[in-house]
């Protein structure tokens, strides 16, 4: 029922203007107990004749799978003892600390906190206990996954409390072509604080954290747009800014940088934007394309197609004033 009400709200504010949407125009339409995506359901449990099996069907036509799930899945099947269940019980205490596959080595509290998320996996698997709400999938460790949503963590989710104090999120677009979103995440996964950004998105809608949300890539850096010519600068002029601004870069308008972002990009980030704001307490007021705080480039307003409909979405946040 949420998933079918979002469809249709989405629908319809990918068919309105998209005229500019000033701070002062922007209203919290929704909250955390509005229609917003809620978790994927995994999908079914099937026999498997060794583990190695039962991962390669646990994963196929998925682009990331938590780790935490496919180990509930081995234990589930009785391979408890095999070496992968093993492997996937350390990278599921790595995943959860916000940590890649095989990224350091791994602690008793660590290994504590994995068991007790893989044995909650085994409730929501056989069906003995519900899918988490929205609001605890945003704020969850690891890989959480959105319904209608394709997200791979290059690098996986830590405890938000821990994460930098993000307060608004900065929309852009970049010079590359489509296919390019994926090499770019990787790269700025590589060297994090180069110029870039946390999430990339590809043409398809595929979304890419490329890195550890407690890191700042460099982006927005000026933030000295003060003409108005967009939106009342008033209060970005200096203050929106790469230290509180998490960058989601959107891919493939190369070589006319005018082409405006896919269909299936606006509908990724009408999903990506509500458990951004969620996660991190962001209302849609802070919503903001590039060229809005920060001069780029005369022939097209890099990113404001796309602030615009998010701000419209008009997600409040559980816990922000509306």
């Amino acid at each position: 029922m949420r998933a079918a009400l979002l469809a249709g709200l989405i629908a319809s504010l990918c068919a309105t203007s998209l005229a500019p949407a000033h701070a002062s125009d922007v209203a919290c339409a929704g909250s955390a107990d509005s229609p917003a995506p809620s978790a994927a359901v995994p999908p079914s449990l099937s026999a498997a004749s060794s583990p190695a099996q039962l991962i390669v069907e646990a994963q196929r036509g998925r682009y990331d799978v938590p780790r935490v799930e496919l180990a509930a899945r081995l234990a589930i099947a009785g391979f408890t003892a095999s070496n992968e269940y093993a492997r996937l019980r350390d990278n599921a205490a790595r995943e959860l600390a916000g940590r890649p596959d095989g990224a350091g080595a791994v602690n008793a509290d660590e290994l504590r906190l994995a068991d007790a998320a893989i044995d909650r996996e085994i409730e929501i698997l056989n069906g003995k206990a519900p899918l988490p709400s929205f609001a605890e999938l945003a704020r969850s460790p690891g890989r959480p996954q959105i319904a209608e949503l394709t997200i791979v963590y290059i690098n996986p989710l830590g405890d938000p409390a821990k994460a930098h104090p993000w307060k608004n999120i900065i929309v852009h677009q970049t010079e590359g072509s489509p296919g390019s979103a994926r090499g770019e995440a990787e790269a700025q996964f590589a060297n994090p604080t180069k110029r870039g950004v946390t999430i990339w998105v590809e043409t398809d809608g595929t979304v890419y954290w490329s890195v550890a949300e407690n890191l700042v890539p460099t982006h927005g850096e000026g933030g000295d747009r003060n003409d108005n010519k967009y939106i009342d600068n008033s209060t970005t002029y200096h203050q929106v800014m790469k230290w509180n601004s998490i960058g989601v870069e959107f891919a493939g308008n190369f070589p006319d940088v005018r082409k405006p972002v896919t269909a299936a990009q606006t509908r990724a980030m009408l999903l990506l934007a509500p458990f951004l704001q969620e996660r991190y307490g962001i209302p849609p007021q802070n919503i903001y394309a590039h060229n809005w705080i920060d001069y780029k480039d005369a022939r097209y307003c890099e990113g404001c197609e796309l602030a615009t409909v998010i701000r419209k979405l008009g997600y409040c946040p559980s816990g922000v004033a509306r």
